[in-house]
């Protein structure tokens, strides 16, 4: 089975949306995404990720199903920066947005047994949306055909494994699902990968000889944007705190 996590595009937050942009790259995705073979959608409730996953979904020909597990972390946290005499570049508490001289001295979010403990965490929501997704994580997996056992997943008997489901998402969100899915710490995946907006992670169940009964799941591209280096639209940095840039060789690159 295949896995995409996919990034709604790019956000007009105020509307619930996408922007103008956000459209352009809807319709880069979904040249894509026709050829993926997709047979089951689920989209997180927020507007966003609904307008980006409904031309596929009409393509397919598929009721795409709402979980409210997809929608974004909403929880914030506040991070002792006057104490520690960091002046913050921006005004946020995005949990995800943490400033770069405070996390990484904080050995425990290099941990993925001893990261939940840290005090930044306390009464932030964090730990309850982390449970909200684990259990529709594996209530998903259950769906399709296959039941945790410990670090594997048993594949039930008659599962179709050439499924491709498709989950329209979330940055905060998306970063999170992949913590958990690979147990890795979820401030050091929040802090150091990025999902730009409309992008498609893949992530595969794989099994070895002799035992075609198991999987393990494996990330085999992460925040891919080829779709839109076809399109000729330029990669969005919301959410990134450097800016994407395009050449004029249309080579993306990243800079500042």
């Amino acid at each position: 089975m295949r896995i995409l996590i996919i990034r709604h595009g790019d956000p007009d937050y105020a509307r619930d949306s996408l922007t103008e942009k956000g459209f352009r790259e809807r319709a880069c995705l979904l040249e894509t995404l026709k050829k993926e073979g997709i047979t089951s959608i689920y989209v997180s409730p927020l507007g966003r990720a609904q307008r980006t996953a409904e031309p596929i979904a009409e393509y397919c020909g598929i009721e795409p199903i709402t979980l409210d597990w997809l929608r974004e972390f909403p929880g914030s946290v506040k991070p002792p920066y006057e104490e520690l005499g960091i002046v913050p570049a921006w005004n946020t508490n995005c949990p995800w947005n943490l400033m770069p001289q405070y996390w990484t001295t904080q050995n425990e979010f290099y941990s993925n047994e001893m990261w939940a403990d840290h005090p930044l965490y306390d009464g932030s929501g964090v730990h309850k949306t982390c449970a909200a997704i684990d259990a529709g994580w594996e209530a998903l997996m259950d769906r399709h055909g296959y039941e945790r056992n410990g670090q594997l997943y048993d594949i039930k008997p008659d599962t179709d494994e050439s499924q491709t489901i498709a989950l329209f998402c979330h940055l905060g969100l998306g970063l999170g699902l992949l913590s958990r899915i690979l147990k890795a710490p979820l401030p050091f995946m929040w802090q150091s990968f990025f999902l730009p907006c409309s992008s498609v992670t893949t992530v595969y169940t794989e099994k070895y000889k002799p035992y075609l009964n198991q999987c393990i799941l494996r990330v085999i591209g992460l925040g891919d944007v080829s779709h839109l280096r076809v399109g000729d639209e330029p990669v969005s940095s919301s959410g990134l705190h450097s800016q994407i840039l395009l050449p004029p060789d249309g080579d993306p690159a990243f800079g500042h």
